[in-house]
């Protein structure tokens, strides 16, 4: 816990919120769409018939790894740590995939926009989310595979 602590970045996080907080805003207030990225990644790729204009949401998803890039840009890089396995990171993905049809969206969608408009339906999604992300956690870490 200590080293947790350490490594924390309370003004990046601060900063990083406000800035995730005003994109979702934005698209709220200013189009009416929620920035639930699944939804929008679904409608950028075409798989989505209907739902934000398709250039807005391929604007969208272009614009979260151009930004990273940005950001790492100014103020360096963050280091990220994956399972040093190939097939746990598309099963992992695949299975993100089918939680954000089966929930009707994704972490943020639900836990950005829905909580933040107190929807029932969000707060039981996202409280879905961080329960089988703890319990993901800790099953990794009891098999090593999240060393």
């Amino acid at each position: 816990m200590d080293q947790l602590l350490t490594n924390a970045l309370p003004v990046q996080g601060l900063i990083g919120g406000v800035m995730i907080g005003l994109a979702a805003a934005t698209m709220l207030l200013g189009l009416g769409r929620i920035a639930g990225v699944s939804g929008l990644a679904a409608r950028a790729t075409g798989l989505a018939p209907d739902g934000a204009p398709r250039r807005l949401a391929i604007a969208f998803i272009v614009g979260l790894p151009l930004g990273a890039a940005l950001i790492a840009s100014v103020a360096g890089s963050v280091e990220a740590r994956f399972p040093p396995s190939i097939p746990i990171l598309v099963v992992g993905g695949l299975l993100v995939g089918f939680g954000t049809r089966l929930g009707s969206g994704c972490t943020s969608g639900h836990g950005v926009c829905g909580i933040s408009r107190l929807s029932k339906r969000s707060l039981i999604a996202t409280a879905t989310f961080m329960a089988a992300g703890f319990a993901t956690v800790a099953a990794m870490n009891l098999t090593g595979i999240g060393q």
